[in-house]
């Protein structure tokens, strides 16, 4: 069996407004100055703590702590399937590489335990997914720990990385597999492929034909 691994937001869900409106909400709570998007864009895919601390390397930790809890507060009071709908033709992708009998999926984000399992919930995502591992339990990405656990959980012998940020390619590199990146998130092509993204996807349906060709 193969596996495809999937990331989530920006690659199966458009979750950008609900993301910059929580950072702004955690911001807020801490009495900072609100982030530029593009600022914000540049750290989804890390574990939150993580990304914070990157976004706000002059705060102590406390103004960390603040925009953290701010943030998850927002975050969770949000509808999950309104404010990050998925991406047209993600759901599509994901029947069509589910019929086949050769390969498995998972996921590996940097999203909560809690704010993954919503996610899917809300979009009855679960049943494609054969593992799905996120930020509580592991180091934040680029770390592989995640893929590694991925991998482990299904028993699959080869896999690649779906993801739409450097950190998706970088983990995918640190894990010693292929990586395809997405062009519609939150991280430009260039970077991808900077990151060591085997191609970057323009559409689902362009997308689809990558796996395809990688797992033949």
């Amino acid at each position: 069996m193969k596996l495809v691994i999937w990331d989530i937001d920006g690659t199966l869900v458009d979750s950008h407004a609900q993301i910059m409106a929580a950072m702004q909400a955690g911001t807020t709570r801490a009495g900072l100055p609100p982030l530029p998007a593009a600022q914000v864009s540049s750290i989804v895919g890390l574990s939150l703590p993580v990304a914070v601390a990157t976004l706000l390397p002059d705060a102590d930790p406390s103004a960390h702590a603040e925009v953290v809890e701010g943030y998850r507060s927002h975050y969770f009071a949000a509808r999950s399937a309104t404010e990050s709908p998925l991406f047209p033709g993600a759901l599509d992708c994901l029947r069509k590489l589910a019929g086949r009998n050769d390969l498995l999926m998972a996921v590996a984000t940097g999203k909560s335990r809690r704010g993954l399992d919503a996610l899917l919930v809300a979009h009855g995502l679960g049943e494609y997914f054969a593992a799905t591992h996120c930020a509580d339990g592991h180091p934040s990405k680029p770390a592989p720990g995640m893929i590694l656990s991925c991998l482990s959980d299904t028993g699959a012998r080869d896999a690649v990385m779906i993801g739409d940020t450097s950190f998706d390619m970088l983990m995918a590199r640190n894990a010693g597999i292929a990586g395809l990146g997405v062009g519609w998130g939150h991280h430009p092509a260039a970077e991808l492929f900077a990151a060591g993204a085997r191609s970057v996807a323009t559409d689902f349906q362009q997308l689809h034909a990558l796996i395809e060709e990688w797992a033949a």
